[in-house]
């Protein structure tokens, strides 16, 4: 027995470098000398060096080539030249259309865009960037009495069709209709349009054809007010006298009547408010004298 016990979990040490040959050599001698050991000791030894695999070699192509790129300040000057080549026609190209736009605006020529309704561009409508800051405040109101007769018109569409319903004629709701579908653009046209121009370039000539235009529309709100069966057919406007009128037999007909005479007088009373003040400013501004001053250069001219 030996002076140490061995470890039982260690491992068994192999030397994968031995010789077979020499270990058999030694087995031999010692086979001689003593016995069977040997043998079952290079038995262990070959089968433990069997086990081992050998490492794979690594894969080598000499055929990989690493780009290394060697002109990369030629290619930064290059891209540089481009850009600065860009910006400059950018910058030619902004110039031209600045002078068209300068050129567009010397000839009086104005570029109107359709931006009004937002949802629906119909008309060119841009007061807080059009119209000089001590005007904004009238063309505002005038804008608020356009959308008024809309309202108006609308609501007497809605007020003869309930009374075309209840027993009236079909001819008063055909004329409501073409009230409304004439009217507006007409309104537009005729004095909201000539309003928003002549505080937009304070223009004698314009303001002079917005009073004039203006002055119909506030006698076509008066009259529907009063809606006397003289020149429309009678109960095609909601005015005060249809409103008594279809009150005596029909009670919500009467009351839809009597509303759209509230719109038709509130837009009237507007419409005088507007009409006051921009005939204030008008006078005030000195735009009369300069209306009848080119109203007499132009009768001159048409004479000679």
């Amino acid at each position: 027995m030996s002076s140490y016990d061995t470890n039982p979990f260690a491992d068994e040490e192999v030397n994968p470098f031995a010789d077979g040959s020499v270990k058999g050599k030694g087995s031999g001698q010692s086979n001689r000398g003593g016995g069977g050991t040997s043998d079952t000791t290079n038995s262990g030894s070959a089968s433990a060096i069997s086990k081992l695999s050998p490492l794979s070699p690594e894969p080598y192509d000499r055929a990989t080539t690493v780009d290394i790129p060697l002109n990369t300040s030629n290619d930064l000057k290059a891209k540089e030249k481009e850009l600065q080549a860009r910006e400059a026609e950018l910058k030619r190209r902004e110039q031209e259309l600045k002078r068209r736009e300068d050129a567009i605006a010397r000839a009086g020529i104005i570029i109107e865009e359709k931006n009004w309704p937002p949802f629906c561009p119909i008309i060119h409508h841009d007061i807080a960037n059009e119209i000089p800051i001590h005007l904004q405040s009238i063309q505002y109101v005038g804008f608020t009495t356009w959308l008024g007769l809309i309202l108006c018109l609308l609501w007497n569409i809605v007020a003869v069709t309930v009374a075309w319903v209840k027993g009236e004629g079909l001819s008063i709701w055909f004329l409501s209709i073409i009230y409304f579908i004439s009217g507006v653009p007409a309104s537009y046209v005729t004095w909201y349009r000539p309003l928003y121009r002549a505080t937009r370039t304070d223009s004698a000539l314009k303001f002079g054809w917005f009073f004039l235009s203006y002055g119909v529309h506030i006698i076509f709100c008066v009259f529907a007010a009063v809606a006397p069966p003289i020149v429309f057919k009678g109960k095609s406007l909601t005015g005060i006298l249809p409103a008594f009128e279809v009150l005596d037999y029909n009670t919500t007909v009467g009351i839809l009547y009597f509303i759209g005479f509230g719109f038709f007088c509130i837009e009237s009373l507007m419409s005088i408010w507007v009409i006051q003040q921009v005939y204030m400013y008008f006078r005030g501004s000195g735009k009369a004298a300069e209306m009848r001053r080119q109203a007499a250069q132009g009768a001159m001219m048409a004479a000679l």
